[in-house]
């Protein structure tokens, strides 16, 4: 079993902002695996299915963004999954607009969402895969930024295709593991 959670914000004034691309990233999963979001429980939106024969759980917490380790929390407690079989899926605005990033585990940063996470789970030893938004331009109060939505047709090309490779990512990762994920991601161009 390999469990999928996307960091983000309920509620249509927060789709397709900078700061859900968690959720965009479930909603490409769920898309091209036949995988729905059906199960409302433990604080998020649950769609489990198969692919290649391996169970995948996907996951859009629902309890606003700064309080996302209440549900991810539930949802470990409920599966018992090994924890290099969770992901963590998340924006990151020290990254370039679509750039991907996935590392095995590692501190919070200045995501609040995973700061929430790690320390409800009391641990940080799990893999995440963040997704670069950009920096906030000069004027701009960080939060105003990361729920923005994108401003041009580029922005918004760039960052579904950002959407599409992160869900063959997470497919590598379930197939061949960390380390040719690792590749995948970190090394595109």
């Amino acid at each position: 079993m390999f469990i999928v959670i996307g960091l983000g914000n309920p509620g249509r004034e927060y789709a397709r902002t900078r700061h859900n691309v968690g959720f965009d990233v479930i909603d490409v999963l769920s898309e091209k695996h036949g995988i729905a979001l059906t199960k409302n429980a433990m604080h998020g939106l649950i769609g489990e299915g198969f692919v290649g024969g391996e169970k995948l759980v996907l996951v859009k917490p629902q309890t606003y963004m700064n309080l996302s380790g209440q549900c991810v929390t539930e949802i470990v407690s409920w599966y018992k999954p090994e924890m290099d079989r969770v992901l963590l899926v998340y924006d990151d605005i020290d990254l370039p607009l679509g750039k991907l990033r996935l590392r095995q585990s590692g501190s919070a940063g200045t995501h609040n969402g995973m700061r929430s996470v790690i320390g409800l789970l009391g641990r940080q030893d799990f893999p995440r895969l963040r997704v670069g938004v950009g920096k906030k331009p000069e004027g701009w109060e960080l939060a105003d930024w990361v729920l923005s939505h994108y401003q041009t047709e580029e922005d918004r090309k760039t960052q579904f295709d950002a959407f599409l490779r992160a869900a063959d990512v997470v497919i590598d990762l379930m197939k061949n593991g960390i380390e040719s994920a690792m590749r995948t991601a970190n090394t595109q161009k």
